[in-house]
């Protein structure tokens, strides 16, 4: 119960992080990426935030023996950069700059009732079931 408690605290937070910098609004996301027109750079303060944020995480939470709530860290084992790594990462990137979402804001931004989040997440959805039942089986 305290794994679910602890994970429910944690989406929530990072939810209410989303919305209050306004990173659910696939708006301030495109006006980021539109260096030559309405360029806004909040996104890249609140990615500094994120990034000082979870460098401090990681160093607290390297020094200890397991996580809090779990029975060992889930590390990723895996170092290699290949093809279906740059071509996921490619997809991801147009995909998030066309839309203005990534999955996280996107789920914000439907619990916030936004039209646009109606039709991404779905899509993200079947992309998802896609990439599992279709590309894995192959690879």
């Amino acid at each position: 119960m305290k794994r679910v408690l602890a994970a429910l605290f944690a989406g929530a937070l990072f939810g209410l992080g989303l919305a209050v910098s306004r990173m659910s609004d696939p708006n301030v996301v495109l006006a980021f990426l539109d260096v030559f027109g309405r360029f806004d750079p909040s996104l890249a303060f609140v990615m500094a935030g994120a990034v000082g944020t979870t460098l401090i995480g990681f160093r607290l939470a390297s020094q200890r023996q397991r996580p809090l709530f779990a029975d060992d860290f889930q590390l990723p084992t895996s170092r290699v950069i290949d093809a279906p790594l740059l071509v996921g990462a490619a997809i991801f990137g147009v995909g998030w700059g066309l839309a203005g979402y990534c999955p996280g804001p996107a789920l914000v931004a439907l619990g916030g009732g936004i039209d646009s989040a109606l039709v991404f997440v779905p899509a993200m959805i079947i992309g998802s079931l896609i990439q599992r039942y279709g590309f894995s089986a192959r690879m």
